[in-house]
């Protein structure tokens, strides 16, 4: 059976940036002038007066300092509050697709190889902009692809459960080299008129170059020793858009239509799952916990990164044994843990052992257990 290799990574960031005094800045006015405008009501007991945010109350709560988006104006707009983004015309690659081909590019140029020479492209994301014809189709054919692609959708998962599809097709003799792109742009499924959760998300794109092992120099890259994948059935983390949407106009414009979350039961029910799946991942491969150079996490939410981190390691992570990239990118769903590992591997040496983990909606969890070649 053939061994993949991630031989290269690529990341497009963004340049807008939105710090948390800005974003705050935006929905405290937003906050002012409806309860200004609804004063009556709120007086009357018929509505709620909405509660300002605070970069004091985001910080703690998340760990996010700022995040890279698409379209900062519309968002920051108390009027709109959410980005704005033109439909291109079908004459011209869609937006994801334009995200796809730099992150891509830099993998493929990284790893001192032609977009030719690549058999497929899986674009795994949680937001895709249109159910057909599909994304990676279109990121295909603009990097001049031959092969086949395809798009998958495992919420905050998705990457890993990519390479895990990649690192099959590769060892089924289907492909011997592949492109997994995630293009999140997160910020145009999110509720910025929510305090609870205004802050949470931010776009980015990364690419993972995933090859078969005999065409890799020694040196280069991470063999992928295993894969685990898990999932279980929760209403606590849900988005509801979709093409039945406009078939019940009674339910057009309800909430969760946009990214909704119960944050202290996503909290409490998947920090023990992640930890349980990669203890038992790890074990399954004959590798003890402190064997591991590196955990690359999901970036959700500070906390439960490093309670997840203390739990698999057994003592309060350092700083590079689970880094954290959430400060500056916020939760960039399937790409998190991704930049996390493009950011944080130059470091390592041959033999290094790591885990590339995600975990979201579904419930979903993706381990990917990692060796520096």
């Amino acid at each position: 059976m053939t061994r993949a290799v991630i031989s290269a990574t690529g990341l497009f960031s963004p340049p807008q940036v939105i710090d948390n005094d800005e974003l705050v800045e935006s929905f405290n006015t937003y906050v002012h002038r409806y309860n200004e405008r609804n004063a009556e009501a709120i007086e009357k007991g018929e509505l709620t007066a909405l509660e300002p945010s605070a970069s004091a109350f985001i910080e703690k709560a998340s760990g996010i300092k700022r995040r890279h988006v698409m379209d900062k104006d519309g968002i920051l707009d108390p009027e709109r509050m959410r980005p704005s983004i033109p439909q291109r015309p079908n004459s011209e690659y869609g937006i994801q697709c334009e995200m796809g081909m730099k992150a891509s590019r830099e993998a493929l140029e990284r790893a001192g190889f032609a977009a030719s020479d690549v058999d497929a492209v899986i674009v795994a994301c949680s937001n895709l902009e249109r159910p057909y014809p599909a994304v990676a189709v279109e990121l295909q054919d603009a990097l001049g692809i031959e092969g086949f692609a395809y798009d998958m959708n495992v919420a905050c998962s998705s990457a890993t459960f990519g390479i895990q599809a990649a690192a099959d097709s590769i060892a089924n003799g289907h492909a011997r080299a592949i492109l997994v792109v995630s293009p999140e742009i997160c910020s145009a499924h999110l509720n910025f008129r929510d305090r609870d959760s205004h802050f949470i998300f931010g776009d980015a794109c990364t690419a993972v170059l995933v090859q078969a092992a005999e065409d890799v120099p020694e040196g280069r890259g991470f063999d992928v020793l295993g894969s685990r994948l898990k999932t279980r059935f929760s209403n606590n983390i849900r988005n509801n858009f979709g093409f039945l949407n406009r078939a019940d106009e009674s339910g057009i414009g309800q909430p969760d239509k946009l990214f909704v979350q119960e944050g202290r039961k996503v909290f409490k029910e998947v920090s023990p799952l992640v930890a349980e799946l990669i203890g038992e991942h790890l074990e399954s491969l004959g590798l003890q916990t402190d064997q591991l150079r590196r955990l690359w996490l999901h970036q959700a939410n500070l906390n439960m990164n490093e309670l997840i981190a203390k739990r698999v390691l057994g003592h309060e992570p350092g700083e590079n044994e689970a880094p954290v990239i959430l400060d500056e990118y916020a939760n960039t769903s399937s790409a998190g843990s991704i930049i996390a590992f493009d950011q944080y591997q130059d470091d390592l040496t041959a033999g290094d052992h790591g885990v590339i983990c995600s975990f979201g909606a579904g419930y979903s969890i993706g381990n990917v257990v990692v060796r520096k070649r």
